[in-house]
C-alpha cells in the first residue's frame, strides 16, 4: 500500500451491564436494570470497536474521491515490523502522549515504540466516542483482544501515522500490566481447524462429522467472539428483567437445576457455515468456514417456560415481542455478546427453549457455554447466546451489533456502498442444507463394483425434517437418492436435529473424474438453490447452494 494510503476500520460490539447482585436462591432486587443501565446505549445500534487500534483486515475502507468503499483485505504474513524505532522522527515521552487525548490536542496512541497521530483516522471513522479509549494510551491491550488486525494491510495503515518513537523503556511501562485476554482460553482438541485462533474459532474435518449421529464434545466445532469467560458456578448468577418492572429475579446454578430436567437432541449450526464456497464467487467479509461449522448434540436443562414462569412472567400473555440473552463474554469495556429471539419462540411449549448446563450428558464444556447455554432448537447459531448472564424481556428486538448489524442476508447486488442493515431481518432459522463429507475434494476414490459411496449430512432450521436427499455425478442429469444413516424420531415442527445420509453412485467403465452434487429437500418441499451466484450476500451467510466436490477415481487392482 502507498504511504498516501487513508484508511480505517469498524469493529462494532454490543452493549453490556455488569452483574452485581447476588443471590443463592430466586429473589428481586430493585431498579429497573434496562432502562436505568442502558440508556447510554440506546443510539449505539452500531456498536464499534472498544478501541482506535482495532485497525482490522477485516473491513477496510479506502478514501478515494470523497467517496468511502469497501477494500477486501487479507490476512496476510506479517513481513514489516510495525512500532519498530525509527531513526529521525522526534521521542516523546508518555507523559506527552497522555496530554493528546482529545480532537482538540490531538489525539496519539502508541503500538511498541511507535508513536501516532490518529486525530483524522478518528473524525472519519463512524464509530462514536469509543473509538476514544485508546487516546493518550498504548493501542496494544485491544490489538491483543482482537488478533485478526495481524496483517502487512493494517500495519501499513497504521505505521502511515507515525509521528515519532517511545524510548524502549517508556514502550516496556506501556504495557507492564498488559496479559493476554486469550490466555485462559481452554485447551482444544488439535484435530480442529482454527478459523481464526483469537477469538477462537475452529472446526473439525468434515470427513468425522459422519462418523457418529451425535458429535463429541470435543470435536464440536467452536464459533467464538470474544475471550471464553472464566466462571466460578459457585458464584454464577442469571438475571431476568422485565420491561417497565421495577424487579430483577435473581437465579443461582443450583436453582437452574431444581427445575424439571429437559433434554433436547438438536443440531447447531454457524450462519457462515460453507462460507468459503461462496467467496469462490466474490469476496465477503467473514471467518473462512469449511462445511464443518455444525454440531449435533443432546443438550439438558431447564425450560426457558418454566424459568419465566417462576419468574412471575404470564407466559401466555403477548406482553413482550421479545426476549434478549445477554452472555459473560466482554470486551474491555464490559460490553457482552447479545441476541435476541422471538418471544412467541422463547415460551411456546413446542418451542423447546432450554437453558442448558449439559451436553451430551456432561457439564457444558467451557467452549461451548459453561455454565449455562441459551439452546433455541432450529435457529442460527448466533441466537444460542453461551455463559448466558442476563434475560431480558422487551417489546423491542436486541440491540446488539450481532442482532442489528451482523447475521442477516440481503440481495446478491448489495454492495457495502449501499447495504442497510436495518432494511433486512434478523436471521432466526436457518434453510434447508446438506454437504458431502465422504469423499473430500479432489481426494482419489476407488470404484467398487462399479460403485463409489458418498456420505454426509443435512438439515433444516425451523424443526423441519429432511425427507430426502439427491446425488448427481453427472451434472444433474441422473440423480440417486440417498439412505438415511442417522435421523431423530420426532416430527415437524419439532424436528431439530440432523440427518446423516449415504447414497450409493454408479460410475460408468473409463470415468476418470467427476463433480459429485447433493441437495437435500425437507419437510415442506423446500430444497437448495443450485448455485452460490444467485445467494451471494457481501456477508457470506445462509450458504445453502448445491454442495460440489470434484474427486479422481480409480478402479479396483
Amino acid at each position: 500500500m502507498k504511504a498516501a494510503f487513508k484508511g480505517f476500520t469498524r469493529f462494532r460490539l454490543a452493549h453490556r451491564t455488569v452483574l452485581s447482585q447476588s443471590a443463592k436462591s430466586i429473589s428481586t432486587a430493585g431498579g429497573n436494570g434496562y432502562e436505568e443501565g442502558r440508556k447510554w446505549n440506546s443510539a449505539q445500534n452500531i456498536a464499534i470497536s472498544s478501541a482506535a487500534a482495532t485497525w482490522l483486515a477485516y473491513e477496510v475502507y479506502e478514501r478515494n474521491k470523497n467517496r468511502v468503499f469497501l477494500k477486501e483485505a487479507k490476512n496476510d504474513e506479517v513481513a514489516i515490523e510495525p512500532g519498530k524505532f525509527v531513526d529521525g522522527l522526534p521521542s516523546y515521552t508518555l507523559d506527552e502522549v497522555a496530554k493528546h487525548a482529545s480532537v482538540e490536542t490531538r489525539i496519539w496512541v502508541t503500538f511498541k515504540q511507535g508513536v501516532y497521530d490518529i486525530t483524522k483516522f478518528v473524525t472519519e471513522h463512524p464509530g462514536g466516542e469509543q473509538i476514544l479509549l485508546a487516546a493518550g494510551s498504548s493501542v496494544e491491550p485491544f490489538w491483543m483482544l482482537y488478533g485478526v488486525h495481524k496483517s502487512n494491510f493494517v500495519y501499513e495503515i497504521l505505521e502511515s501515522m507515525r509521528i515519532g518513537n517511545l524510548s524502549e523503556e517508556d514502550a516496556k511501562e506501556a504495557i507492564k500490566d498488559m496479559s493476554d485476554p486469550y490466555h485462559n482460553d481452554p485447551k482444544r482438541h488439535k484435530i480442529l481447524k482454527p478459523a481464526s485462533v483469537k477469538p477462537f474459532n475452529a472446526e473439525p474435518p468434515s470427513s468425522i462429522l459422519v462418523d457418529n449421529f451425535i458429535t463429541p464434545n470435543d470435536l464440536f466445532y467452536v464459533r467464538n467472539h470474544l475471550p471464553v469467560p472464566e466462571i466460578d458456578p459457585e458464584t454464577y448468577e442469571l438475571e431476568i428483567e422485565f420491561e417497565g418492572k421495577t424487579k430483577t429475579v435473581i437465579l443461582s446454578l443450583d436453582d437452574i437445576k431444581k427445575f424439571p430436567k429437559h433434554t433436547v437432541t438438536m443440531s447447531i449450526m454457524c450462519a457462515g457455515n460453507r462460507r468459503t464456497e461462496m467467496t469462490k464467487i466474490k469476496a465477503v467479509k467473514g471467518l473462512g468456514w469449511g462445511n464443518a461449522a455444525i454440531g449435533n448434540a443432546q443438550w439438558t436443562g431447564a425450560k426457558l417456560r418454566d424459568v419465566l414462569t417462576a419468574a412471575g412472567y404470564d407466559v401466555d400473555s403477548d406482553e413482550y415481542k421479545h426476549i434478549h440473552f445477554e452472555g459473560l463474554d466482554t470486551d474491555p469495556t464490559s460490553k457482552p455478546y447479545g441476541a435476541s429471539i422471538p418471544s412467541w419462540k422463547g415460551v411456546d411449549k413446542r418451542g423447546e427453549v432450554i437453558l442448558a448446563y449439559e451436553m451430551n450428558g456432561v457439564p457444558i464444556p467451557r467452549d461451548h457455554g459453561y455454565p449455562i447455554r441459551a439452546i433455541v432448537p432450529g435457529v442460527v447459531g448466533a441466537r444460542n447466546v453461551k455463559w448466558l448472564g442476563r434475560i431480558f424481556l422487551s417489546s423491542e428486538e436486541s440491540d446488539s451489533h450481532w442482532q442489528q448489524n451482523d447475521y442477516k442476508g440481503f440481495s446478491p447486488s448489495t454492495d457495502w456502498d449501499t447495504v442497510d442493515f436495518t432494511k433486512s431481518p434478523a436471521i432466526q432459522e436457518l434453510p434447508v442444507i446438506s454437504s458431502i463429507c465422504k469423499p473430500i475434494a479432489n481426494q482419489t476414490v476407488t470404484v467398487v463394483d462399479g460403485h463409489i459411496t458418498v456420505q454426509g449430512y443435512a438439515w433444516s432450521g425451523g424443526g423441519m425434517k429432511i425427507v430426502r436427499v439427491d446425488v448427481t455425478a453427472d451434472g444433474g442429469d441422473t440423480w440417486h437418492v440417498a439412505t438415511f444413516d442417522g435421523q431423530d424420531s420426532n416430527d415437524p415442527p419439532q424436528h431439530w436435529a440432523w440427518t446423516l445420509w449415504t447414497a450409493k453412485i454408479p460410475i460408468p467403465d473409463g470415468t476418470e473424474n467427476v463433480e459429485l452434487w447433493a441437495k437435500a429437500v425437507d419437510s415442506n418441499y423446500n430444497t437448495q438453490p443450485e448455485s452460490f451466484k444467485n445467494i451471494w450476500n457481501l456477508r457470506g451467510v445462509l450458504s445453502n447452494a448445491y454442495h460440489r466436490v470434484p474427486i479422481n477415481l480409480q478402479r479396483e487392482k
